[in-house]
């Protein structure tokens, strides 16, 4: 042992010690007990590396940060500070760089600064995350005097109120970026709103003004009571013991709550998968109700600490015999308001929708509605004055969202509606949503006040056009409260949640036209992107049947409106204007046939040529230009393009109809969002999978395919492809689109193997089993083959490919993306396609491309 050298010497040891914390952790689980152990190991390992190098008596080595606080977590950082008296000489700078080498050497992930007491109090000032750390400040070893010095200086320089205000500035940037949720379904258990972030800076505020280093002394100063110091210690350990044991799996500081790692993280508390529920919905329900308790306890905290910081002569102004008005806070007229009238729990949400001025609630008010919401049971729900007070605030014209949002934060919603309380934290696993069923039930009302409010309109101007029409949008905040609110029951939630709905109608008083409006938005609230989504919109049958089951302009409406919203609410990335333009085509299409221009193809077609005729015409083009290339489409042609795409497509192929060369045009898609590519050449079978190879190498997104052929025997071919560098340079990528794959589709050089290209970290985790549904269609003309898979890089051509071997023959391909799952429909023929044999060995191909 005495021949190695001492860095090795010394690493060999603080490992040791640390596995052995590690381990007994493992056996006792006790999370606080760890931190001070790992932490207590790198205290007597820096102790002797100091004393090693015969540093000045007047020196000091510090920790800082976390590190400071006395507690250190498997892979965080070690921040330390070594004091000086005075500037370091050369000597004195090499002999600290070899500490910082040493230390780096053990294993320590180390965070370090070598200040004298002067240099820590002007950078402390200068930056709040300095001043943060220092603020934690340990003496390790050396100077206690200097130490003591720097303490008392630090002391002198705080400024508690301008502390407060920088680290509320903080956090309200933190949970921004975090997009202000402790609902994420990969929450950051440190960083996230309601983690241990939070939990600190209420700490570092109450240190910083001496109100109390924990929070059993914050109970004895008055911000909090027992009970509650005692809820946030309870959180504040779950939260630690997560932290340690994802540190501790991944090997490596880690602290987010990843799909990769919720399993494993909830078999070590011992949660066990069920046939309805996964290991991990277990761990991430409790940890969204923990965080959920930590963000509603900390509201009052701050309200009290800033109470006291900023204390503010208060004139309360009457609003009713149970609220006042405390400078623009709501606050309880006495502590027993709840217990003697339990409807104003309700009453309070009312009333800061209906009045502007009021901010939010007191403190008092937070704390009392918290501790009575248990009074929320069985009767209170079946009184008929709460049931009107609880519709009052749906109906209120300004403050809904914000309401609900305050009602579900403080426990209300989820007593009042029992079954919405059971979907608070629920996760979903179905690779699109990105927020909990509950943020994502409260996100659909958002986005359908949303389109009452003119600051909102130049977001979706028609849907604000249709909503400023809509009397009664209530109506529609009641559809999406019940749209999910059966998720996770083991059945079909929209049916379940049709019932839930029927019954709050029925206990509610709602009139019956507006309860049966509200029971079939509930049952059918998917039903509209499904058709829009998957089936052919130029068939007059679609249609028909479609408008058959709405009936009336107002279902219609109402559909639309809470179908946008809720496609939405789903995840930033699920929406497109593409989607947006194939829900908006259905609902004027249905409209007009409510209106009593019945579903024909004759009538479309001619509609649609003469809009066509019409735009050519401003455009120049001569009279007769258009005729011998119209002369070779069929009427599924002018069905399946809008007559602005034909009017683009004629002006620019009418004379190139007998082209012996490929024609590609491009241009920024009408919809404001991808590319329009328009592809005419002379038929080839392998071309679908040709362009498809093409658009894959440049990482373009396809969202729709429309394949034609002329009675001429050419191709003409559109798509519409994305991409999020688009924005920033279209004229580039239309030329650079225009010349390769017209040079590509020239050469017709043999078609390269697809490649199965890598899932993503989230559909690695949820992989779903692929599906491939082919049938013919109700005339038996062609074949519809629907697709469900995992989302990867080159999959559309791998399924390309595969069709092109068989030699099937592509009319239209709707290519949806929901988030990392693929929904693709195709509309085919071949004669593959008439022998069993060949449909089993086709469908067995695909299913072999599409498995991971």
């Amino acid at each position: 042992m005495t021949t190695l050298a001492p860095a090795l010497i010394f690493k060999q040891e603080l490992k040791a010690a640390q596995q052995l914390a590690i381990s007994a952790f493992k056996e006792n689980t006790k999370a606080e007990a760890l931190l001070q152990n790992l932490c207590r190991c790198v205290d007597g390992i820096l102790g002797k590396i100091w004393k090693s190098f015969d540093f000045p008596k007047s020196a000091a080595l510090v920790a800082v940060g976390g590190y400071g606080r006395g507690e250190l977590f498997p892979h965080s950082d070690v921040d330390v500070l070594v004091l000086l008296a005075a500037s370091p000489d050369s000597a004195l700078r090499e002999k600290l760089e070899s500490l910082v080498q040493i230390l780096w050497d053990i294993g320590l992930d180390i965070g370090h600064s070598i200040r004298t007491v002067d240099e820590c109090i002007i950078e402390s000032n200068a930056d709040i995350t300095v001043q943060t750390s220092l603020l934690e400040a340990r003496l390790l070893t050396g100077s206690r005097n200097l130490f003591r010095k720097l303490q008392t200086r630090f002391d002198e320089n705080m400024h508690p109120q301008q502390f407060f205000q920088g680290k509320l500035l903080e956090l309200q940037q933190r949970h921004v970026k975090y997009e202000d949720t402790p609902y994420s379904l990969e929450p950051n258990c440190k960083e996230s709103p309601g983690g241990l972030r939070d939990l600190q800076v209420i700490l570092w505020v109450a240190k910083a003004a001496k109100l109390g280093n924990s929070w059993k002394e914050l109970a004895e100063h008055g911000l909090i009571t027992a009970t509650e110091a005692h809820q946030l210690k309870r959180n504040e350990r779950a939260f630690k013991d997560i932290r340690i044991r994802l540190h501790i799996h991944a090997g490596r500081r880690e602290d987010r709550l990843i799909f990769d790692v919720q399993t494993a993280i909830a078999e070590t508390f011992g949660f066990k998968t069920t046939e309805s529920r996964r290991a991990s919905e277990y761990l991430m329900q409790r940890y969204y109700w923990a965080a959920k308790a930590v963000t509603q306890l900390n509201s009052i905290l701050l309200q009290n600490i800033e109470a006291t910081l900023f204390p503010q002569p208060s004139v309360p102004q009457v609003v009713n015999e149970r609220f006042n008005d405390v400078n623009g806070f709501i606050d309880i007229a006495n502590d027993e308001v709840f217990k003697t009238s339990p409807s104003a729990m309700l009453e309070v949400f009312l009333l800061l929708a209906q009045h502007n001025e009021l901010k939010g609630m007191t403190a008092r008010t937070l704390r009392a509605l918290w501790h009575a919401r248990f009074l929320i049971d069985a009767g209170f729900r079946h009184d008929i004055f709460n049931r009107a007070l609880f519709l009052q605030i749906l109906q209120s014209p300004q403050g809904i969202t914000h309401a609900l949002r305050h009602m579900n934060q403080m426990s209300v919603l989820g007593r009042y509606l029992p079954n919405f309380r059971r979907i608070i934290g629920q996760m979903q696993h179905d690779l699109f949503h990105a927020y909990t069923v509950d943020q994502h039930i409260l996100m659909v009302v958002r986005n359908l006040r949303r389109f009452t409010m003119t600051e909102h309109a130049h977001e979706y101007p028609f849907c604000s056009q249709l909503m400023a029409n809509f009397t009664q949008p209530w109506v529609l905040y009641i559809a999406a409260l019940f749209h999910d609110i059966a998720k996770g029951r083991n059945g079909d939630h929209s049916i379940l949640g049709m019932s839930d709905a029927k019954k709050f109608c029925h206990e509610h008083g709602i009139s019956k036209a507006n309860s049966e409006l509200i029971v079939f938005l509930v049952q059918n609230h998917l039903t509209m992107s499904h058709v829009a989504q998957k089936q052919d919109l130029s068939d007059p049958e679609v249609i028909q049947n479609f408008v058959s089951l709405v009936k009336d302009e107002r279902h219609l409406t109402a559909l639309y409106l809470l179908t946008v919203s809720d496609i939405r609410g789903t995840s930033p990335k699920v929406w497109n204007a593409w989607k947006g333009k194939l829900l908006e085509d259905l609902y004027r299409i249905s409209l007009r046939v409510l209106g009593g221009e019945a579903p024909s193809k004759d009538r479309e077609l001619k509609n649609r040529q003469q809009d066509a005729l019409k735009s050519l015409r401003l455009h120049g083009l001569a009279i007769e230009a258009h005729e011998k290339l119209w002369q070779q489409l069929d009427i599924a042609y002018f069905l399946r393009h809008d007559a602005a795409d034909i009017a683009w497509q004629t002006r620019a192929l009418h004379d190139r109809t007998e082209s012996l060369t490929p024609v590609v045009k491009c241009r920024i898609s009408p919809i404001g969002e991808g590319l329009q590519v328009v592809v005419y050449v002379k038929d080839q079978a392998d071309l679908f999978a040709r362009i498809c190879n093409y658009f894959d190498g440049k990482n373009f997104s396809i969202l729709d395919a429309k394949i034609h052929t002329t009675k001429s025997g050419y191709a003409l071919d559109t798509f519409l492809v994305t991409e999020p560098a688009f924005a920033n340079n279209y004229r580039d990528i239309i030329s650079l689109i225009e010349h390769e794959l017209a040079e590509i589709l020239k050469q017709q050089t043999p078609l390269s193997p697809p490649n199965r290209g890598r899932l993503s970290r989230l559909s690695r985790t949820f992989p779903l089993t692929p599906i491939v549904d082919l049938r013919p269609d109700e005339k038996g003309q062609f074949y519809l083959l629907s697709i469900s898979a995992n989302d990867r890089n080159g999959l559309l051509y791998a399924i390309a490919n595969v069709l092109t071997k068989y030699k099937i023959n592509l009319h239209t391909a709707k290519i949806m993306t929901l988030g990392e799952r693929v929904e693709d429909v195709f509309l085919i023929d071949g004669a593959a396609l008439q022998h069993a044999r060949t449909q089993i060995q086709l469908e067995t191909e695909l299913l072999d491309t599409l498995r991971i």
